[in-house]
């Protein structure tokens, strides 16, 4: 992993640790998600969604990650990894793979890790790294259109236990104003969330299954799926 030569490998490296900690173990938390019953869904039985996305690429996070692990959509439309943060996409080659597969659209889901880097201010550190990611890949990909996802919210108990996730409204309104910045969509996944509470997973952070299709449903209605 390339890191910035004033950042001390053994410090980052440290920081990566805490970082995938806090987040908790995604694919643990997916196969041993027990909490929820699974809500009924609306979504159209014999959809295609790497079909509908097949232009599509998403980078993010162990969130972003639920995509692929549960086979919604396939690896060539999902960069993602838990504890990704912009920083670490910037500096770990995300760019160069999601160029390297030409999408003319690219959904970015990340911040659920940033808001927990240990710093004075998570924010305005994360959103520094954010600009310079959207920017390297409107360099390289200048026709792609790009859309920033909001942070998802968690639950009141994952709040509890992790008070950082209280900064998550003020993230997003950052997110929010970046993407006006930057000239980048933004939608807001708040209101998908809220109206399906019960797909949280067992930490409260992370989703169940059935919330992805629900997600690109979300998505196709909210932005233009090209």
């Amino acid at each position: 992993m390339q890191m910035r030569k004033n950042k001390p490998g053994m410090l980052i490296l440290a920081i990566i640790m805490l970082l995938l900690a806090a987040c908790g173990s995604h694919n643990n938390e997916q196969a041993n998600n027990t909490a929820e019953q699974p809500e009924s869904s609306s979504v159209p039985e014999s959809v295609s969604y790497e079909e509908m996305y097949h232009a599509a690429v998403f980078l993010g996070d162990s969130i972003t990650e639920g995509l692929l692990y549960h086979e919604v959509l396939n690896e060539e439309q999902v960069v993602a990894g838990a504890g990704k943060t912009a920083q670490f996409a910037l500096e770990t080659g995300n760019v160069e793979e999601v160029v390297a597969r030409k999408p003319e659209h690219v959904y970015i889901h990340l911040g659920s890790t940033d808001i927990l880097w240990p710093t004075d201010d998570p924010l305005s550190y994360s959103m520094s790294y954010y600009a310079q990611l959207i920017e390297e890949i409107r360099d390289q990909l200048p026709d792609a259109a790009i859309t920033l996802l909001s942070v998802t919210p968690v639950t009141a108990e994952a709040e509890e236990t992790e008070p950082r996730y209280g900064n998550i409204a003020k993230y997003n309104e950052g997110l929010k104003a970046l993407a006006a910045e930057e000239q980048a969509d933004y939608i807001d996944l708040s209101p998908l969330v809220s109206e399906h509470p019960g797909l949280y997973d067992t930490d409260g952070i992370h989703f169940q299954a059935e919330f992805y299709p629900l997600l690109l449903e979300f998505l196709k209605d909210e932005s233009d799926v090209r």
